[in-house]
């Protein structure tokens, strides 16, 4: 059974850091974009970053030059460290991930439990 775990999150102040880890587990037969995605109370799923297979990476404005997204292939993982955080990134933070169970099927996507950030002063 293919499962995507994630951690690091926790209760910040505002311009502290945290780093997000999400670990693909299951047998699969490649990966390919991986990103993180958050939800506030009350608004919509929506992206944060997103990192191509092969590296290329993508950011909204909102979080661009703060955040940064890395992937470890070798390890099937992907995170995501967060930096000067602000009161409005308070969410519940998803991994995403496209995974090919076989070389059969197309990508599938993928979705982590959740893990919450909330920054507070």
């Amino acid at each position: 059974q293919v499962q995507l775990v994630e951690s690091g999150g926790g209760l910040v102040q505002p311009g502290e850091s945290l780093r997000l880890s999400c670990a693909v587990s299951g047998s699969i037969f490649s990966t390919d974009a991986m990103g993180w995605y958050r939800q506030a109370p009350g608004k919509q799923r929506e992206l944060v970053a997103s990192v191509t297979k092969w590296g290329s990476t993508n950011y909204p404005n909102s979080v661009k030059g703060r955040f940064t997204i890395s992937r470890d292939n070798a390890k099937n993982a992907v995170y995501l460290q967060m930096n000067s955080l602000q009161l409005e990134d308070t969410a519940v933070y998803y991994c995403n991930a496209n995974l090919r169970l076989s070389a059969i099927y197309p990508a599938t996507a993928y979705w982590g439990q959740g893990t919450q950030v909330t920054v507070s002063s």
